[in-house]
């Protein structure tokens, strides 16, 4: 071969590199995260093994237990990641509330009652179920669920501007947490979006009022109340008879 020949030869692209270890391996974990809160969301407790999680994610099963070495850790793991994600992308949203005021209430009501609606709060009741009927997932279920809960309750104090040093304003806060997990529950079986709109929309005048001092407005009417359906049940009050 000639000298020009040589030179016409193109040359062949470097192989790419590949991504450093650590980072495959946080890869990896992400797409088992992301893939157990969607088995838990679509099949189950039951129907959601660590092989079926693994094979959703695109990872051998061995890969799956190197990062969780039982089926529990992973997915509790999973629905806490999720869960931080979540209250991190409600805090991101909070500077785009309305000045204090009836209106940033009826938000903040809003935007707590969506932490527990959709495949995350799904998955958080499978294993919620799980925990009721089994004793090994249930420390850690436990567990999580405190911590979640003083999360939000955190973001709903500090987004609501409530003083829990007068009376009566933690239980407030605490119910409107309640009053979204009831919601979320009720929305879970049929499309419950209308009613909570305005269970929303009611719920946070009377809590303008309790953190403020000032009249809790209109009462609900009965039907609003009842639903005529699953919310009429699956959301009472732990004291209801």
């Amino acid at each position: 071969m000639t000298a020009d020949a040589v030179r016409a030869v193109p040359e062949s692209d470097p192989p790419p590199a590949r991504a450093p270890k650590q980072d495959r391996s946080r890869a990896t974990r992400r797409r088992l995260l992301e893939a157990a809160v969607e088995c838990l969301a679509e099949l189950g407790w039951n129907g959601s093994t660590v092989s079926v999680v693994a094979k959703r994610a695109g990872v051998s099963r061995g890969a799956a237990q190197h990062h969780f070495r039982t089926r529990e850790e992973l997915f509790a793991a999973a629905v806490e990641d999720v869960a931080a994600r979540r209250l991190a992308t409600v805090r991101a949203h909070a500077a785009s509330l309305p000045p204090a005021g009836p209106r940033r209430t009826e938000a903040v009501v809003e935007m707590l009652v969506q932490l527990y609606t959709g495949p995350l709060f799904r998955a958080a009741l499978q294993l919620w179920v799980a925990a009721t009927n089994d004793e090994r997932p249930r420390p850690r279920v436990t567990d999580l669920e405190a911590r979640v809960g003083r999360e939000a309750h955190r973001a709903a104090v500090e987004f609501l501007g409530a003083d829990e040093s007068r009376p009566g304003v933690r239980e407030s806060v605490q119910a409107t947490l309640d009053l979204a997990r009831g919601l979320g529950l009720a929305g879970l079986l049929t499309d419950d979006s209308g009613r909570r709109a305005r269970v929303v929309r009611q719920w946070a005048r009377t809590l303008h009022g309790a953190l403020h001092g000032s009249p809790p407005g209109d009462v609900l009417p009965r039907d609003v109340l009842t639903g005529g359906g699953p919310g009429g049940w699956v959301g009472c009050h732990h004291g209801d008879t």
